[in-house]
């Protein structure tokens, strides 16, 4: 089996895709608590650690877990992404992902996947840190992938490296899987409370939202209100498409006629489990939902990871 070690491994999507290509999970390593307890329960034969890269010593660690094929790193990625706006970057959080460097340098895995948002690519140090690893004997191949092409029901871009030590990888084998859509993740009605979304104390913006896709789509009619950020769709959208990428804040909410008025609520943690393409037996029992929402925002869709996964190691 692939042994693997997942460096910013969160609450293990990369890892639960690599699992569900067959790999072995080792190792997984995060600073945030409430994501390597989460870790833990859906991955409790491996190694958890809790502690910032850079006060871990790789040498330690590769005497402690023994040798390794695959290296997964997410590195953080607010301050790569547009969803940070005109806001301040910070270049110690950029910097992190150099920390992949020290790792590959000590286990020196077959293979290592980067993972981080495609904004990452104009990084001042981005071609410092390919090169780094091109030294090292990878061949790297950069890959700008969306979650809703492998069954996933959400629409999310994400750039992928993909380095190996034998020979570049030229394609990432897609599944035939079915397009989902927002209705394929949405719970039965009457599992979750709601409220009225004409409410006096309901926000303007929030109701100016809601008439454009009236505007569109009719009164009876149910969508999406999509909250934070710079949204060209008018801040709603349609059940029958992949949703809108899930970030580490609360913005997506269902709106749906009813007797009593169009009712309102904000999409459930196990909804955005399945948006993220987590299947059944992916526990989320830490935390609070606000700190669940954020590890899935964080996070990896496991089929896209599964099929890079199977791909490099298929051959």
């Amino acid at each position: 089996m692939t042994r693997t070690l997942d460096i910013f491994s969160g609450g293990g999507g990369s890892s639960y895709g690599a699992r569900n290509a067959g790999a072995e999970i080792v190792c997984g390593i995060d600073l945030c608590e409430v994501a390597t307890a989460t870790y833990k329960e859906n991955f409790p034969v491996a190694t958890t650690i809790t502690k910032a890269l850079e006060n871990i010593n790789p040498r330690k660690l590769h005497d402690s877990i023994g040798d390794i094929d695959l290296l997964l790193a997410s590195p953080e990625c607010t301050n790569h992404t547009c969803a940070k706006g005109s806001a301040p970057r910070s270049e110690k959080s950029r910097a992190t992902a150099m920390q992949a460097l020290r790792f590959a340098r000590e286990f020196k895995p077959r293979w290592l996947i980067l993972e981080n948002v495609v904004h990452m690519r104009p990084w001042s140090r981005y071609d410092e840190l390919k090169e780094a690893l091109e030294d090292l004997g990878y061949h790297l191949t950069e890959f700008v992938l969306d979650a809703s092409d492998f069954g996933v029901a959400q629409s999310r871009r994400r750039l992928f490296v993909v380095c190996d030590l034998e020979e570049p990888v030229t394609a990432i084998k897609r599944p035939r899987r079915k397009r989902k859509s927002v209705n394929d993740i949405l719970d039965p009605d009457g599992t979750w409370g709601t409220t009225e979304l004409f409410s006096p104390k309901r926000a303007k913006p929030t109701l100016e939202r809601a008439e454009r896709a009236f505007a569109e789509m009719g009164k009876r009619a149910s969508f999406l209100l999509v909250y934070y950020g710079t949204d060209g769709g008018g801040g709603w959208q349609r059940l029958d498409r992949p949703l809108r990428t899930i970030t580490t804040v609360d913005r997506f909410a269902l709106v749906e006629p009813g007797d009593d008025g169009h009712q309102m609520r904000m999409l459930q943690v196990p909804e955005l489990k399945r948006a993220m393409g987590f299947k059944t037996d992916y526990a989320m029992n830490h935390g609070t939902r606000r700190e669940n929402i954020k590890i899935l925002g964080n996070g990896v869709c496991p089929p896209v990871m599964e099929a890079i996964v199977e791909t490099i190691t298929s051959g």
